[in-house]
């Protein structure tokens, strides 16, 4: 159906949604004969929306002579014919002197509330998801039976576990346990390690094939513990976008779905194998579950590899125009904050 809309339709079908999400009101014929630039009469411009209105584009609130954009409206604007406004080098500056890459945890953090900040709706950050892989490892024995197991990752982040044996090792069989690992198994997953090593372990000393085992049960614990899923900015601003705070069930239904976490990771991961900035709209998702509410998300990298999503929550009339390129700048400019550190 979308192929039907001729020139005429989808220039008035952009000034509605423009003006709707300009002005937050519905949308008359003589508000479209003016913005639109179009000499139409009246009485033609309403044909149009009667048109537009049958195929699902634009609805007509009963309070009104005027109409407004459906999700399905809003969708074929965003998808064919909105009109992207960059960003201002000053505020790509003010961006990037935001995101310095200090720590990782904080730029994320940052990331986030920069997203939230600049929209006025909510900001999200996918924390990174990276191969779980370790660049090497270290035993230091602490006492008799226990064992302090050293795990240098890939990105260079250090992680330490307590392992208590049921036998004591001298400092050289340490030593020759972590050279052993170290030599064989560098920068791959403990997984990856545990499927390589099956059949040498048999090979070994008793003692030496426990104490590896212990290590390998311990080191894909300690690398694949839950961390936070993502960093959330700013909800407390969609209490103030009238159309989704309009309606308490609304609000309800949005802050559970905010507070599940997996509904919403579900389309982190969606955006994350998609390319470039992806717009969700109203119900589309599957995972919003409001006709109100719209995500716009754009994935992010380290070292080139695509490892998270930064993405903003705000009503379904938002200015995307601005917020799309604000989501889109903020994944390269934290792919290149990360990458640098």
């Amino acid at each position: 159906m979308d192929i039907m809309l001729n020139a005429r339709a989808q220039l008035l079908l952009k000034t509605l949604v423009e003006r709707y999400i300009s002005d937050g009101q519905p949308v008359g014929s003589r508000t479209l004969s003016k913005y639109s630039g179009l000499d139409l009469s009246p009485a033609t411009i309403r044909n149009v929306m009667a048109d537009l209105e049958e195929m699902g584009f634009v609805a007509s609130p009963h309070t009104s002579s005027g109409r407004v954009p459906t999700p399905r409206g809003y969708r074929l604007f965003v998808d064919t014919l909105l009109t992207v406004k960059p960003l201002q080098q000053v505020e790509i500056r003010q961006l990037q002197n935001q995101l310095h890459p200090d720590d990782p945890t904080r730029v994320i953090a940052s990331a986030s509330q920069l997203l939230s900040d600049l929209t006025q709706f909510a900001g999200l950050v996918m924390t990174p998801r990276r191969n779980p892989a370790f660049r090497q490892l270290e035993f230091v024995r602490l006492s008799d039976k226990r064992i302090l197991l050293i795990i240098v990752t890939a990105d260079g982040d250090v992680q330490n576990r307590v392992i208590v044996t049921e036998k004591s090792y001298r400092e050289s069989e340490l030593v020759e346990a972590a050279n052993y690992f170290n030599r064989h198994c560098a920068n791959l997953t403990f997984e990856e390690v545990r499927q390589r090593l099956q059949d040498e372990l048999k090979s070994l000393h008793h003692d030496m094939t426990a104490l590896m085992t212990q290590a390998l049960e311990a080191g894909d614990e300690v690398m694949n513990r839950s961390k936070e899923a993502y960093v959330l900015s700013g909800e407390r601003n969609l209490l103030h976008a009238d159309d989704i705070a309009s309606n308490l069930a609304n609000v309800r239904k949005l802050f559970d779905v905010l507070e599940q976490k997996t509904a919403l990771l579900q389309l982190l991961d969606f955006s994350q194998k998609a390319e470039g900035v992806q717009i969700f709209i109203g119900g589309d998702s599957g995972v919003l579950p409001l006709d109100e509410c719209s995500m716009v998300t754009a994935p992010y990298e380290v070292d080139g590899q695509v490892v998270g999503t930064v993405g903003v929550i705000g009503p379904t009339r938002m200015a995307y125009e601005r917020v799309i390129p604000i989501v889109d700048i903020t994944a390269k400019l934290l792919s290149s904050a990360l990458s640098y550190h």
